[in-house]
Formats: C-alpha cells, sequence, structure tokens
C-alpha cells in the first residue's frame, strides 16, 4: 500500500479521508464512547500540517446526521470544520479557505452501501487524493471504501498501516504462549477466526453466544439462553473437542439464560493470561452492559492487562468494557476494528485492503 508519507508535496492540495466516526451514542444523543474518533487525530494533524486542505467523510449507524456532533468531533479532533449537509456545500468548500470540512453521514444516501460508481465520483469531483484512514470499514465493499481508488490517486492513511502491521504480528506470533480469548454475540464472525488461529494459537477461551452454540452441538442444557440460529451449521468443521478450545465450566444464570462465565470459569480464564506471551481478545466475556454481569469480562481484562504479554483488543463492546474500567492505556493494540479485525484474523483479504493494493504480489 502507498502511504501518505509517499504522497509527495501536499501543499495545497484537496485530500479527501475516510474517517471512521461510526460510535455508539447514549440516549441524549451524546458520544458515549470516543476512542475510534480519537484515533483519527494523527491522520487529519499529518495532512494538515503538511498544508492539506481535508474534507473527511465517514458513516455513522447510530446518527441519522453527523451536524448535531460537530461539536462534539470538532472537541476531540482539536480542530475546527465546517460541515457540508451535501454537494453543493462540498464544492463551496472546496472554492473556499476553510482547512477541515465534514461531510454529511455517508449512510444517508442508498449508493454508498450499493457501491454505487456513479456516488463514488461525486464524492472525489473537486479533490486531489484520497486516503484512507478507516480501518474498521475495510472489511465492507461500499462505494467509499473500494470504489475512490479506483478514480483517483489513493493512499493508506497511518491508523490502516499501524492496524493491518500489529494483526500481521499477532497473526505469525509463536503458538506456544498464543491465547485467544473470543466473545460477544456476533459467534458468525468469530468461527472463521478460531478455524485459522487454532493451529497457531495455544488455547483459545471462548465465552458468550459462541460458547452457548458450542454447548447446544455438545447437548448439554443451555436453558433459554441465546444461540445461533443454525448452530450445527455454523460450527461445521471445527472439531469442539479440540483440547486447545476452552469453554467455560460454570456459568451465572439469569431467569433461565447464562449470563456470564461463573467463578471457576473465571480462575480458569485469567490463570491462561498468566503464562501468555501474546493475547488476542475480541467480544465480552458476558452481558457486561448489566453491572450484575459484568464479573467475567472485567476479571479477564483487569488480567490481561497485568499479563505483561503482548496485547491485542478489538471490537466495540470490548473497547466499551475496557474504557469503562479505564484500562485502554495498558493494552499493547487496540484495534478499531471489530468485523475487520476478525475477517483479517480469520485470513480473509479485506476489499478497502486490496483496493489499496495491499494484497498485490
Amino acid at each position: 500500500m502507498k502511504t501518505i508519507d509517499q504522497a509527495g508535496d501536499l501543499n495545497g492540495k484537496k485530500v479527501l479521508m475516510r474517517a471512521d466516526f461510526d460510535v455508539p451514542l447514549d440516549t441524549q444523543g451524546n458520544i458515549a464512547e470516543e476512542y475510534r474518533i480519537v484515533a483519527q487525530r494523527e491522520c487529519v494533524r499529518q495532512l494538515l500540517d503538511r498544508g492539506a486542505r481535508v474534507l473527511m467523510i465517514a458513516h455513522s449507524g447510530s446518527a441519522p446526521s453527523f451536524e448535531p456532533l460537530v461539536p462534539h468531533l470538532e472537541r476531540i479532533l482539536g480542530v475546527q470544520m465546517r460541515f457540508c449537509r451535501d454537494f453543493a456545500d462540498v464544492q463551496a468548500y472546496w472554492s473556499g479557505a476553510e482547512a477541515v470540512a465534514l461531510f454529511e453521514n455517508l449512510r444517508s444516501d442508498p449508493g454508498e452501501e450499493a457501491n454505487d460508481a456513479a456516488y463514488a465520483r461525486r464524492l472525489v469531483e473537486g479533490c486531489d487524493l484520497f486516503v484512507n484512514n478507516a480501518f474498521a470499514v475495510c472489511h465492507r465493499a461500499h462505494a467509499s471504501v473500494v470504489r475512490i481508488p479506483g478514480l483517483v490517486s489513493s493512499y493508506a492513511g497511518p491508523l490502516i498501516v499501524k492496524e493491518v502491521a500489529q494483526l500481521a504480528r499477532a497473526i505469525s506470533a509463536p503458538a506456544k504462549g498464543k491465547i485467544v480469548y473470543m466473545g460477544g454475540a456476533k459467534a458468525s464472525t468469530k468461527v472463521p477466526v478460531i478455524r485459522a488461529l487454532l493451529e497457531s494459537a495455544e488455547r483459545i477461551a471462548i465465552g458468550g453466544v459462541l460458547a452457548n452454540d458450542i454447548f447446544r452441538v455438545l447437548g448439554r442444557d443451555i436453558g433459554s439462553s441465546r444461540v445461533d440460529e443454525h448452530p450445527e451449521e455454523l460450527l461445521a468443521g471445527l472439531d469442539v473437542h479440540d483440547v486447545r478450545l476452552v469453554l467455560p465450566v460454570d456459568s451465572v444464570m439469569d431467569d433461565g439464560r447464562i449470563v456470564d462465565i461463573g467463578p471457576e470459569s473465571v480462575a480458569l480464564f485469567v490463570g491462561l493470561a498468566a503464562g501468555a506471551s501474546t493475547i488476542v481478545w475480541n467480544g465480552p466475556l458476558g452481558e457486561f452492559e448489566d453491572p450484575r454481569f459484568s464479573a467475567g469480562t472485567e476479571a479477564v481484562a483487569r488480567a490481561i492487562a497485568a499479563s505483561g504479554a503482548w496485547t491485542l483488543v478489538g471490537g466495540g463492546d470490548t473497547i466499551a468494557a475496557v474504557a469503562r474500567l479505564n484500562l485502554l492505556d495498558r493494552f499493547g493494540v487496540v484495534s478499531t476494528g471489530g468485523g475487520a479485525m476478525l475477517a483479517f484474523l480469520a485470513g480473509e483479504q479485506l476489499p478497502g485492503l486490496q483496493a489499496l493494493g495491499y494484497y498485490a504480489s
């Protein structure tokens, strides 16, 4: 991939920057977790320091419009920005002298998710080059991710460069001492990772819905706990009896549902971290949003932070859990990607990275 260090003289250049502002909002519409936004600061600062003008484009699944969030984004990024509601505003921005602007939520136009070529051409109109700094969307074949690089000179931002390097390091780390924790609700995205990493990890500890799926296949009584619709199909090709898979040995129950790993499981999972040299974690181990059922996730988070291992954690819920414990700075790498992180670890070719030339021989 070409990086912005290879972009040459940027003084006066008009740069279209794909950022990542898809963050959770609280009930009042305020930003509840800022990590993904903070991760965009370095790229914005580099471009501005080199004299570029920057139009940021991004999406949000929570906010219909970015306009109410602009003051918060300005505070977090440390810049003043013009808000562009439509393409007429964009052209007015390019014709002016302001340094930074933000375009309306890309998801407000169906052309984004449809990967529409015409929509991509409208996005790049007037700009000199494109920088993708949104690793978390690189697994999506959307217009701003895969169409734009075919229309204008394109570069990987510093966040993508770092994330790819760190995920590659996690994959290539020796199996001995590599512990992987997989939890959360999206079990379908975790199974390919487990298949891919099983031969290159010492242990893979499993919680959340995926553990429920395995228990169901093993014929265990899990009451009314959440499971995937067809767990047998989901787990096809995975030996659920493999000794390298570590399942909970007890559970916390609420109204007939498994809501957290139990105290014996906590001790088991925490013990794995103590002797690890590399740890990868994606997905909380219970319904951590409810303080009554957060003990397992919190205990494992603290154990990983204190382990002395090289650590990689990611996924929106995982980041939220770690941030709530004020432990973000205790982890070696905190990936902004959820699905993108998992797809990369599973060995899939991410469309956004492919569009930037990452897989070219």
